[in-house]
This record gives C-alpha cells, structure tokens and sequence, in this order.
C-alpha cells in the first residue's frame, strides 16, 4: 500500500513538474523579464515605387454555417433569439398570405404552389424533369467581390 502512495505522489510530482517547464512560469521571474530587448536592425529607407513582396495576413473566410448565423443574429450578440430566428419566417409567410388575415388557409398555400410547379415545368409536361427540378432551388447571391484601388507603380505617393 505504501508503494501504491508513493508512486501517486511521484506523478503528481512530475505532472506539476511538467506543467512547470510547459507553461514557462520561470518568465516570471523579475530578473528575466528586466532583460532589455534586442537591439533591432537599423530602419532602411522607404523607396517609392518599388513594390516589396510584403507579408500581409488576410482574415479567414466564414464558413457558410457562420455566415448564415450571422444573418439570423441581428444584434450582433452571438445569440440567436426566438424573435430573430422567427423574423424570416414571418417575411416567408407575409408573402404566402396574400389576403393579409394572419393565417395561410389551403387556397393561398395551393395558388403559390401550383403558380410554381407551373412556372418550373418549362415543356407543360405535367412532370418536372431533373432540369426542371433543380429551377426550383432558393437562388444563393454571389458572394461580393470588392476590388482594390491601388496606385500604379511610378505614380507619387501622396504624404
């Protein structure tokens, strides 16, 4: 039984040990961190007009996941609210219900859906093809390219 205790002890010990070395608490010491900093390499001059090949960090692209949820997030609190989540909904309604009483009876829901079927089935066979089908997906934007401005080489730069 001795043995056993001994030998929990011991690996406590290293574990701490461990954590010790890996997290670098000895940065902490006063006398390491009053160490002056290197000394940096002296400033070259700025020329203009020639364009250095410059490490520039880009931000990662959202995941479609992330970019839908900030859509639905619309206070920016990284909460979704029943009443944000809702609020497309409603819109998608408000636009089933075309007498505006607040309810959607089977003649609204019928005249969109058969207005749809309709306009999907290009040849008026009476049955959509794959083709046919796919017309009838939610149209996604085109993600927003921006385009950058830059000043040609040789142009002065203005101060």
């Amino acid at each position: 039984m001795l043995r056993f205790f001994a030998g929990v002890v011991s690996a406590l010990l290293l574990v701490t040990a461990g954590l010790v070395v890996y997290r670098g608490w000895a940065a902490d010491d006063p006398i390491i961190a009053a160490a002056p900093p290197p000394r940096l390499a002296p400033e070259q001059p700025v020329q203009y007009g020639v364009l250095e090949e410059i490490a520039v960090p880009k931000a990662p692209a959202k995941t479609r996941e992330e970019r839908r949820f900030d859509r639905y997030d619309k206070d920016r609190n990284d909460a979704i609210t029943r009443e944000e989540y809702l609020a497309s909904r409603r819109k998608a309604f408000a636009k089933l219900d075309t007498n505006g009483n607040g309810r959607l009876d089977f003649e609204e829901w019928a005249t969109r859906t058969t207005t749809k079927f309709a306009s999907a089935d290009a040849d008026r066979s009476g049955a959509m093809s794959r083709a046919e089908f796919a017309t009838t997906a939610v149209k996604r934007r085109a993600p927003v390219k921006t385009r950058c401005i830059c000043p040609t080489p040789g142009e002065d730069a203005e101060e």
